[in-house]
């Protein structure tokens, strides 16, 4: 099994949006199961995927002093690919979290504020020893300080030769428990997400041996906090 954890000090990054559709990308890839853990206490995570029609990818809520625990349970059920979603903030608890990272994405708009965030994110990571890769998020293609933001992740690590731009259907396709590959496949948005989780599933490749798994049918465990078990259902709010 590999995890993806998601983080950023700077809220509104993209981390949610970026998390939950590269997860849906790697189910529609014949990648799964595919489970998403939400970490963050404001929920955005959660709140999309209890909109959403379809019961993939597998859900958790957790707080980091039962990740461990639930880590292993997914990995035991034969559970692929996780990802992980984070709060704004940089703490203990992202330090845990980061911990049980095969690959850290830190989505970065391209402004000075945002570069200026960056820096604590990447202090926990490379204290860790854990790989990472900017991912450059809201981006607009006329505007020069994308690629000037570019150049400056590239002096503190690996960016993604994908950007994704800034478009309202990321958002919007949230809105409802989608994503862009499910309400319009042919949208740049679109392609730019399969373009994302192609690049990250080859970086995953490159750290990690391939293991061939044998478990048949996947079959989801209800838990109490949340393990492939639907909430009531709530009004969704904005996803980052």
């Amino acid at each position: 099994m590999r995890v993806l954890v998601f983080t950023s000090q700077k809220g509104g990054s993209g981390k949610t949006t970026l998390c939950g559709h590269l997860a849906v990308q790697a189910e529609l890839a014949g990648q799964g199961p595919v489970a998403v853990i939400d970490t963050d206490p404001q929920g955005s995570l959660a709140q999309w995927w209890n909109a959403r029609a379809a019961e993939t990818p597998l859900f958790l809520r957790v707080s980091g002093q039962y990740l461990h625990e639930d880590i292993r349970q997914l990995d035991r059920a034969g559970v692929r690919y996780v990802f992980i979603d984070t709060p704004p903030t940089v703490t203990e608890m992202i330090s845990r979290i980061v911990a049980y990272a095969d690959l850290v994405v830190v989505p970065t708009r391209p402004s000075p504020h945002d570069l200026r965030a960056v820096g604590p994110t990447l202090d926990i990571v490379e204290s860790l020893r854990k790989p990472l890769v900017f991912a450059i998020n809201a981006a607009n293609r006329r505007a020069r300080i994308t690629g000037e933001t570019a150049v400056a992740l590239s002096q503190h690590g690996t960016v993604a030769p994908v950007t994704l731009h800034d478009r309202v259907d990321f958002a919007t396709s949230m809105i409802h428990g989608g994503t862009v590959m499910e309400t319009d496949p042919e949208s740049r948005s679109a392609g730019e997400i399969r373009e994302m989780w192609s690049y990250l599933g080859s970086r995953l490749d490159e750290a990690l041996p391939r293991v061939t798994r044998t478990s048949g049918i996947f079959h989801p465990v209800a838990k109490s906090r949340g393990f492939g078990h639907r909430k009531p259902q709530q009004t969704p709010a904005a996803a980052e």
